[in-house]
């Protein structure tokens, strides 16, 4: 083999609630083994026969319990190294907006959560590509309104 391979195995949700300066950004204690204590969002693997957006809307259901009002695709992807199985990772991510009176049912992932304005949310996450997708998630979802052509259904 020569080079590495590109992989897209992996969906993320930035989930929000309210608007403007308002805006406050879900974030979920990690409990298991993996990155265990730190600070993330919703994230998880798509599937067999799911595409990226089925897969980030029952990641969501199942960590969170929550059914967003908007779900928007971005276009933005998360890269990485995975150096366990020495390929690039390549992860889509996805926005969720959900009401401000929403109640999270964590899964057994996670033990804690906060909701936090994204700049303070970004100072509380271990790697420079999810702060990144905190950065565009502020300027394409918060300082503006999000594209309609974004907006998914399925």
């Amino acid at each position: 083999m020569t080079g590495l391979d590109i992989r897209c195995s992996m969906v993320s949700v930035v989930v929000l609630r309210g608007a403007g300066d308002a805006t406050r950004v879900l974030l979920l204690q990690r409990a298991g083994k993996y990155l265990h204590g730190v600070w993330s969002y919703v994230a998880g693997h798509i599937e067999a026969g799911e595409t990226a957006a089925q897969a980030a809307r029952r990641e969501l259901a199942e960590e969170t319990g929550l059914a967003p009002h908007a779900f928007y695709a971005t276009s933005f992807c998360e890269q990485f190294y995975d150096a366990g199985n020495d390929c690039i990772m390549i992860v889509p991510a996805f926005v969720a907006q959900v009401d401000d009176d929403c109640t999270v049912r964590l899964n057994a992932e996670h033990v804690a959560l906060r909701w936090l304005p994204l700049a303070e949310a970004a100072r509380e996450l271990p790697f420079g590509s999810q702060r990144a997708l905190f950065e565009y998630v502020q300027r394409e979802f918060v300082d503006r309104p999000p594209s309609e052509f974004l907006r998914t259904d399925t």
